[in-house]
């Protein structure tokens, strides 16, 4: 079995999302779709690999956010089959309360960003429920159900690796700031810690993030991004104690992260990149919306 990294250059950026190819006895399967925007790009690194696209039957998307199943539709209508938590499938055979609610966020950069989400044909999507697997030539491909980003959350496991999806967060390749996923509306600091904890007593050998890539000190980037979750969500209780308006505890988080990841040694380019592909303000509304919902 050979894991295949693909780097989606999002926004013409390299190491902001990536989709992984499975290749295994001459069957491909892909996990994460990444955008409709960088559609063009994942086939044409397919295509450089020296694989063929139309081999690719199994698709598996973590969950319904754009910058992981926005182009799962696409592949699906060219009769691939995908694959995700039972809470997202609805959402793939029938994205446009999705779309709607990004275009809100969006307004005119939508497309440039995500581009058109595609319907998936119903017959063509597959909800597993934890546990349940697929077999994609000599290798199983198993489902976790790993809430805390979102309730529509898997990870996939193949024996010691697992690909997390943004239960694990995002870390730029070479470097050790890791930006906690926490984009709105299902945050959930108790679930999100059971889930890395889940992963933590796994013993995996290596992750394989979607934002972005391999990570092999399994052990201590957990046990990281276990305090990072912590660290954010009780920053934001306290400014929400303290009376702050939206845009001020908005400002507060970023100027708490861009401290901590300029300490960490990320370059300011690096950090302009984080703010594309994991913004501070919505990771900001993300965790507010959970912490007045707890305080209600």
């Amino acid at each position: 079995m050979t894991v295949h990294t693909l780097d989606l250059y999002f926004q013409d950026t390299p190491g902001l999302i990536a989709a992984y190819v499975i290749e295994s006895e001459g069957e491909l399967a892909l996990i994460e779709t990444g955008p409709s925007s960088t559609l063009e790009t994942l086939r044409a690194s397919i295509r450089k690999l020296g694989l063929d696209e139309t081999k690719i039957r199994d698709v598996f998307v973590t969950h319904i956010h754009l910058d992981h199943a926005g182009a799962a539709g696409w592949w699906a209508q060219q009769g691939a089959q995908v694959y995700c938590h039972p809470k997202a499938a609805q959402h793939l055979i029938n994205p446009s309360r999705l779309m709607d609610s990004a275009r809100q966020v969006y307004a005119e950069r939508m497309e440039v960003l995500w581009g058109e989400m595609l319907p998936a044909p119903p017959e063509r999507v597959t909800a597993l429920q934890e546990g349940e697997s697929v077999k994609i030539g000599a290798t199983t491909i198993k489902a976790w159900d790993t809430p805390g980003h979102a309730r529509h959350h898997h990870a996939f496991v193949i024996g010691d690796l697992c690909f997390t999806g943004d239960v694990a967060g995002m870390r730029l390749a070479g470097t050790n700031y890791l930006s906690v996923t926490a984009a709105p509306p299902q945050f959930e600091p108790e679930l999100y810690l059971a889930s890395v904890d889940r992963l933590a007593a796994a013993d995996f050998q290596k992750l394989y993030l979607t934002h972005f890539g391999e990570v092999s000190s399994v052990a201590v980037h957990l046990a990281t991004y276990r305090q990072r979750i912590q660290a954010v969500h009780e920053a934001v209780i306290r400014d929400h104690q303290a009376g702050l308006s939206n845009d001020d505890i908005r400002t507060a988080y970023h100027n708490r992260e861009y401290a901590l990841a300029r300490g960490l040694g990320i370059s300011e380019e690096d950090w302009q990149n984080l703010e594309r592909s994991n913004a501070t303000a919505m990771c900001a509304d993300g965790v507010l919306l959970n912490v007045r919902r707890s305080s209600s």
